[in-house]
């Protein structure tokens, strides 16, 4: 097959336009050859399992499955009576970006909450915990909170902690969407046991496509009270892998050797070598360092057209010329100065007008 695409030209849209880690590569040809069980009886997806269950303990339970919106729908489907809905942030993945899924595939209401600085608050927790013996309503019977956040900031552990006790206090299971976890995990300088076991996260879920994977996510079951159709679910959700081993194979190399957590602090110091390089640029507004991998900044709209006509990116807030620059486990210095020249470039452009 012929090559269809630049290779050299890397993009700052999002981690999940990045390739394959070589690392990936091989442990999914480690992985092929001869016949192995389906559906998940096979030796690489019980490894996977010892894995997790020597992270999170002997009680953890690990489902792999395609992607993150059937894996947070499968999570919440799981954990919630069908009179039951979940606490979500307004901005959250689960209620913009998954489409109708959540309604329509997992059948429970998200009760939506402003953010703070892209965070879950224990005040804003407040204004949708309520109302749990009111017919007229859905019962709140989960929190959800995304780490990192779809702002690009990050929980501490703290943080999360303060949310699991007042769901604790409220009989609420705390679910935790875990996209970019790894990459959370190396702002803090925290292990995944700290990040999930310390705080009290109840299910959650590990993601690797967006941190050099081909494509896969698991949900991991810490709370045993969350463990009940987790598994059979997945068929119904279309989440259940035939060749299972080729997923769990990826994930395994995420978690061996700190491949994850050395692929994520990459992409972590890019976006920060990106905002060192840009934020006192004339014309650029950003108003705070990034805690993960990525930048928002403010730029005009001519000069963000101009940009795009070579980098893809997002544009996160039109009404306010807020767009989003995303850095991958495999962007380089030299990607960031190839861009900071033709960014300054078309500064120099706009100010010629």
């Amino acid at each position: 097959m012929k090559i269809h695409h630049d290779k050299g030209l890397k993009s700052f849209a999002s981690d999940n336009y990045s390739g394959i880690h070589p690392d990936v590569l091989a442990a999914i040809e480690v992985a092929n050859g001869g016949h192995q069980g389906a559906y998940g009886a096979d030796k690489y997806t019980q490894h996977l399992s010892t894995l997790i269950k020597n992270i999170f303990g002997p009680t953890a339970e690990v489902f792999p499955m395609f992607n993150g919106t059937g894996s947070n729908i499968v999570a919440l489907s799981a954990i919630l009576k069908k009179y039951q809905g979940v606490i979500a942030l307004n901005t959250s993945h689960l209620n913009v970006d998954e489409g109708n899924g959540p309604e329509r595939v997992g059948g429970f209401k998200i009760l939506p909450i402003l953010q703070v600085d892209g965070k879950v608050t224990v005040e804003n927790l407040k204004t949708q915990a309520w109302g749990f013996d009111d017919v007229h309503r859905a019962q709140p019977g989960a929190i959800t909170i995304t780490q990192g956040t779809e702002l690009g900031t990050v929980y501490t552990c703290k943080e999360i902690k303060e949310i699991s006790l007042f769901a604790r206090a409220n009989n609420l299971f705390l679910h935790l969407d875990g996209a970019r976890i790894f990459n959370a995990c190396a702002s803090l300088g925290v292990s995944l046991s700290e990040m999930i076991l310390d705080t009290g996260v109840d299910i959650f879920t590990l993601g690797g496509t967006k941190n050099g994977i081909m494509g896969g996510e698991a949900v991991v079951v810490i709370n045993p009270k969350c463990l009940p159709g987790v598994e059979r679910l997945r068929k119904s959700s279309m989440q259940l892998s035939s060749k299972m081993r080729f997923v769990s194979a990826q994930l395994i190399s995420l978690l061996e050797n700190d491949l994850g957590i050395r692929n994520a602090t990459q992409a972590n110091h890019m976006a920060l070598e990106l905002y060192r390089a840009t934020h006192l640029l004339p014309g650029v507004t950003i108003s705070a360092s990034p805690q993960a991998n990525a930048v928002f900044a403010v730029i005009s709209a001519g000069v963000r057209e101009k940009l795009q006509s070579r980098y893809h990116f997002y544009v996160w807030d039109e009404s306010r010329d807020l767009v989003r620059w995303m850095t991958s486990w495999d962007t380089q210095i030299t990607d960031i100065e190839e861009f900071v020249d033709y960014f300054k470039h078309c500064l120099g452009a706009e100010d010629k007008k």
